[in-house]
């Protein structure tokens, strides 16, 4: 069997994404000519792009074939890799250990966490209905457009700067947390248990406060903000913009708990379990251990599970650089062959992404060659149109933007093309 195929993805609806082809997910989708029942609407969402084998909207071989992704490398393990399959069992049922998404975000996604392993399979079997599986989801974000974000906690010292200049935060905060919080925050080791203690207990009044509280404050807050008009990035523009989006929310005020971060195309944040975050606007290329388990508490109609929230982060403050992903050569370029790939290599084993940007030169089709890797991997077309090619070139599928294709263990390939941008997800042992 061919270890180079194309596979369908499957769109999502959210009523978060963009609006018709403003998204870069119904770009996607409607250039590539593989899924030939998708017909684009103007007037609707389109938020996500999922490629891989999450049994929630798994992936599929285009017709006339019936099988899901899934079920198809089941039937041929070869193209998974024995390390690969002995690592993650999963593997074994033709499970992929990542999950692959392209996301365009108009309006804010929740504020959420995800659980780690050990809290997936307990919320599993106690919730199944709402946590589908027992995983968990550490995840990528890479920027395709200017993308903003929440990510992480704030250093002490910046939520304590909020609290004393934000009458309206502090007032929904009781004043003996207050008063813990800013003692502590003083110290000179942030990560100690008295500290983590202190900044659960401050988030856990935030998000538990009354809710006429809530609003009046907010209220308050709002109208103090909109004159001057704030500049564009602020703290205040995202105070508005979040409340535009979700008037009276509690999660409006985690914009004085959380980094704001404005990342630039290229630019990638990595978040692991207990991480609390919220996607704000932009185009992303995210990647994930391959999980649909989201814990919520705000900005969002969806349900709230405030105390599985609280009690699963880690409660870490610092810098929002803490969670950027340095971007690496690949393959590790030399003198004589510099790379034109790009890694972005979370620290976690489930996955790593590789950008491959190849520019025309001089009327000729630029190239690019990836090694064998032990395990497979799956690639989107996000510009222009090329081939690629494997098995000394003996091998070929010509690929558009939009496409999606699945590469089995041990294939090297090369691409070829003109303008040709793609990111590829891949898993090794």
């Amino acid at each position: 069997m061919a270890s180079v195929f194309k596979i369908v993805p499957t769109t999502q609806q959210y009523d978060w994404g963009k609006i018709g082809s403003k998204s870069v997910v119904a770009q996607l989708a409607a250039s590539s000519k593989v899924d030939s029942a998708f017909a684009l609407d103007e007037s609707k969402p389109y938020s996500e792009l999922w490629m891989g084998t999450h049994p929630t909207s798994p992936s599929r071989l285009p017709s006339p074939s019936h099988y899901t992704l899934s079920s198809h490398l089941k039937l041929h393990p070869s193209v998974i890799g024995n390390q690969v399959a002995e690592k993650f069992p999963q593997s074994k049922d033709g499970n992929l250990p990542f999950l692959f998404k392209v996301l365009s975000i108009e309006k804010a996604l929740s504020i959420q966490t995800h659980p780690d392993k050990k809290t997936a399979e307990y919320l599993h079997a106690q919730l199944p209905h709402i946590y589908k599986d027992d995983n968990h989801k550490p995840e990528l974000a890479l920027a395709l457009t200017p993308f903003r974000a929440l990510c992480g906690f704030q250093p002490l010292s910046a939520i304590a700067k909020y609290l004393f200049l934000t009458p309206e935060l502090s007032a929904l905060i009781p004043k003996a947390i207050t008063e813990n919080f800013l003692s502590v925050s003083s110290g000179s080791d942030s990560t100690s248990p008295e500290a983590k203690a202190a900044l659960k207990d401050l988030f856990s009044a935030l998000m538990t406060a009354d809710e006429a509280l809530i609003n009046a404050q907010l209220d308050a807050l709002v109208h103090r903000y909109q004159t001057p008009l704030p500049k564009d990035g602020s703290i205040e523009e995202l105070v508005l913009r979040l409340n535009s989006q979700f008037p009276g929310d509690v999660g409006v005020f985690c914009a004085f708990i959380l980094n704001y971060i404005i990342l630039s195309p290229g630019e990638a944040i990595f978040l692991g379990a207990g991480e609390p975050h919220a996607y704000v606007s932009g185009d992303i290329i995210e990647c994930m251990a391959n999980s649909d388990n989201v814990i919520r508490a705000g900005l969002t109609p969806k349900l709230r599970d405030i105390p599985n929230l609280v009690a699963g982060l880690t409660y870490v403050p610092a810098e929002a650089t803490r969670h950027r992903v340095q971007p690496l050569p690949f393959p590790p370029s030399t003198a004589s062959s510099p790379s034109i790939s790009t890694l972005y290599d979370p620290p976690i084993p489930e996955f790593s992404v590789v950008q491959v940007k190849l520019a025309s030169q001089a009327k000729t089709e630029a190239k690019e060659i990836h090694p064998p890797m032990n395990g497979p991997s799956l690639t989107v077309v996000i510009e222009g149109n090329g081939m690629v090619s494997w098995g000394e070139g003996q091998n070929s599928l010509q690929i558009v933007k939009g496409d999606v294709f699945f590469v089995g263990a041990d294939t090297g390939i090369q691409f070829e093309g003109e303008d040709l941008v793609l990111y590829r997800a891949f898993v090794e042992a």
